[in-house]
């Protein structure tokens, strides 16, 4: 009798185990989705405007009003909550449960929950009709202003912007090396879809991190000056690349990258391993 119980508990246990990885796995691969569509998006309106054409803006609240223009919109927006949401729970869990995985790894991971969480909500106040009022240029300095505003906030300014530096040079550098396919299942890919995903993650993530580093050089600079108004956020740190010597076509092959990023987010949610 006692056997037979302790065999059912395992049972049961093995059961909710399996369960719960299923869950995980699903809402990782839906938060994938969802980036991808919101990358695809902010790559396609920032190509626009290099090309002279575009008027939104492009940024995530960019990307969400084209989302809410298509038919059945609303119900795609809250398809996007969910997705982030899925994220920000697989991630969550990586940090907390993370067995054999080191520290540094664990802290990334949950500092990602954080942020998918913030986006999760900020998306589904967007789906509520809420957060459609100021640009994430204006947000960018508030935010800037605020924090300058407090004590050692100019030090605390710059330090993020370095930080934000650091994390767009590390984004592009891994991407560069190629260290994405440690976690594809590139076993189940043929070769030639290994090559074209290869392709999408190196160029896609060199883009992401060059958009990320320039974000932060942005903040770094507005530490320097005391200057929140030199603070930008993605549309405005997209458009500056058109102030480059390189002019709009600088512009142009960065948001064709973040498209590639975009479409490299749907492979991963097809092939990362969760």
């Amino acid at each position: 009798m006692t056997a037979s119980w302790l065999q059912g508990r395992r049972r049961g246990s093995r059961s909710r185990s399996s369960a719960e990885r299923q869950t995980l796995s699903a809402a990782g691969r839906a938060g994938f989705s969802a980036r991808g569509v919101v990358y695809v998006l902010i790559g396609a309106l920032a190509v626009r405007i290099g090309l002279g054409s575009g008027a939104g803006s492009a940024d995530r609240q960019g990307a969400l009003a084209q989302v809410a223009a298509q038919p059945f919109g609303k119900a795609m927006l809250w398809a996007l909550v969910v997705g982030f949401g899925g994220m920000a729970l697989w991630r969550g869990a990586r940090a907390i449960r993370g067995k054999g995985r080191k520290t540094p790894s664990r802290l990334l991971d949950g500092g990602r929950a954080v942020f998918y969480a913030a986006v999760c909500w900020a998306t589904a106040d967007y789906a509520a009709g809420g957060g459609q009022g100021s640009s994430g240029n204006k947000q960018s300095q508030d935010w800037t202003e605020s924090a300058l505003g407090l004590p050692y906030g100019q030090e605390l300014v710059g330090a993020g912007g370095c930080l934000l530096i650091g994390i767009g040079v590390v984004l592009a550098v891994r991407a560069a090396m190629r260290r994405f396919l440690r976690q594809l299942d590139t076993g189940a890919m043929s070769r030639r879809t290994k090559q074209v995903v290869t392709v999408l993650g190196v160029v896609g993530g060199v883009a992401r991190g060059a958009v990320f580093a320039a974000a932060g050089i942005f903040i770094l600079v507005a530490a320097v000056q005391f200057d929140p108004d030199e603070a930008k956020g993605v549309d405005a740190t997209l458009r500056s690349f058109t102030e480059t010597p390189a002019g709009p076509g600088l512009l142009v092959a960065v948001a064709i990258g973040l498209i590639l990023f975009g479409v490299f987010s749907f492979a991963s949610a097809r092939w990362r391993r969760l």
